[in-house]
């Protein structure tokens, strides 16, 4: 069966001593991690912790950035698992509803001390100087039986099951195969152009920019340089030090970079890639002043891939994210579903290799998701004369707090909970930064002595990711509603 981890243990054979991680200032090689996948594959399938007679082990890999989580996760899929990441950022609640939406059948935890729930009959084993507690998932635990059919999901060969809407959304859970896996890893590089000689500084959370990054960058032999702080000083000394050649990350990465004060440059810096969410123009214009390199804007879609990335128009257009890679076709789409005209704003539909397998919960297998092959992506956008691609927004309510999302019904339905809140709505605010931040309205149930600000964060915070929390709240009279009685947003 085909298995994405086969690819890294085969460019290991070839490279050998080459580098594949520079952890914290140790070289490990790229013989060595494959010695170390092997290693932590057989300590997760023992005593059948990844047993499942009904289908492929769905495995929840809670863990901070670092090699560990490159060893961990490969070596899930080595053991035939599927990996489920779990983003640090998840209140309890939330990881709550993802252990039940995919009715998980292992856990696997490194210098995890803070989940919730004891769990019966765990063990753990030493890797990479970390403690990795394994358990395995029953009953109650898992949340009873799974909502969508295990043969199904077993017949697509799963590698990862992402989910991009936190606890709310009609669709949870992409499930990417490892066959759509190793599609997106090469479409991606026909644009990025990823080989032995990168250098690649990592700055995004593991959990949210695996599967198709560090997997791309592994399977074409580039190394991958792991540093303990994100902080400007730090990701540049360490771009210094072990000659990177490339950073990808997050347009909030970009701009602390850009205003880094040392005035060192980065002699060795061949590509910028921005993902995430929009690119602000300023930091594109800052980070090229500052390092004497256009920063490029690519478009990352968890259902799609990498379908587009601005390569050639990075410097005068900063604000496109280019145009479609080769395999890739974009579609601009009224309402009416007619193609829109050059400039014309709509909805943008993707079709291409890599596509998401299914949706989880509910299940919607590929064909029932995309309509003859398209993806709606959700996405307000453009192209210009140039052909250009140019986002405008989104068609639905999600709010994009630093490359995260959050929807608006999720936080609502929160702060409904609180005794003092009769009704709320949760709007975005532009954020220079972070893109934007969520502030929310609130009708409390009594005038005369509303909740406060303060009482209504704690509240929020013990059931939400602190990026969900509302950074403002404001009391109203009433919410403005749509004649069908549902909130207008």
């Amino acid at each position: 069966m085909l298995n994405v981890v086969d690819e890294v243990i085969r460019h290991a054979d070839r490279a050998g001593g080459a580098i594949a991680l520079i952890a914290d200032g140790e070289e490990i090689s790229y013989a060595r991690l494959a010695e170390m996948i092997e290693a932590a594959a057989r300590e997760l399938t023992a005593k059948g912790t990844l047993d499942c007679p009904s289908g492929v082990a769905r495995v929840g890999l809670a863990c901070p950035d670092g090699a560990a989580y490159v060893v961990l996760a490969l070596a899930i899929l080595r053991a035939g698992g599927c990996v489920v990441p779990i983003a640090a950022e998840l209140a309890p609640p939330e990881r709550d509803v993802l252990v039940r939406s995919v009715a998980l059948d292992a856990l696997v935890l490194a210098g995890e001390r803070s989940w919730h729930r004891r769990l019966a009959g765990a063990r753990s084993f030493a890797a990479l100087g970390t403690t990795i507690d394994v358990a395995r998932l029953s009953g109650d635990a898992r949340g009873g039986r799974p909502g969508f059919d295990e043969s199904a999901l077993a017949a697509l060969a799963p590698a990862f099951v992402r989910f991009s809407s936190g606890t709310t959304g009609a669709s949870k859970g992409v499930v990417l195969s490892h066959r759509s896996l190793l599609e997106r890893v090469a479409a991606a590089n026909r644009g990025l152009g990823i080989g032995p000689a990168d250098r690649v500084v990592w700055v995004l959370p593991m959990a949210h920019h695996f599967a198709v990054s560090i997997v791309l960058y592994l399977v074409h032999g580039a190394t991958i340089v792991l540093g303990r702080s994100h902080l400007a000083p730090d990701v540049l000394a360490a771009a210094r030090r072990y000659g990177a050649t490339v950073v990808y990350g997050a347009p909030f990465h970009h701009a602390l970079l850009a205003a880094e004060s040392s005035g060192l440059d980065w002699p060795a810096l061949r590509l910028a890639v921005s993902t995430a969410q929009a690119l602000p123009e300023s930091t594109a214009r800052a980070f090229a002043a500052r390092f004497g390199i256009a920063l490029s804007q690519a478009l990352g879609i968890i259902e799609v891939g990498l379908p587009a990335i601005n390569l050639d128009a990075a410097r005068d257009e900063p604000g496109s994210v280019g145009r479609p890679l080769p395999g890739f076709e974009v579609e601009i789409r009224r309402e009416s579903g007619e193609r829109a005209a050059a400039g014309e704003v709509g909805e943008l539909l993707i079709r291409g290799p890599g596509m998401l397998d299914a949706y989880l919960a509910p299940w919607r297998p590929r064909d029932a998701v995309l309509e003859d092959g398209w993806f709606r992506s959700g996405d307000l956008a453009f192209v210009n004369e140039a052909g250009l691609l140019f986002l405008a927004g989104r068609v639905s309510s999600v709010i994009n707090v630093g490359g995260m999302k959050c929807f608006p019904e999720e936080i609502e339905a929160v702060l409904r909970e609180h005794d003092g809140v009769a009704a709320a709505r949760v709007l975005a605010r532009p954020h220079p930064q972070l893109g934007a931040l969520p502030i929310a309205e609130i009708v409390p149930r009594d005038f005369a002595h509303p909740p406060s600000a303060e009482a209504l964060a704690r509240h929020c915070r013990a059931a939400l990711a602190r990026y969900k929390v509302p950074v403002e709240f404001r009391v109203v009279e009433a919410l403005p509603m749509t004649s069908s009685g549902k909130v207008r947003r």
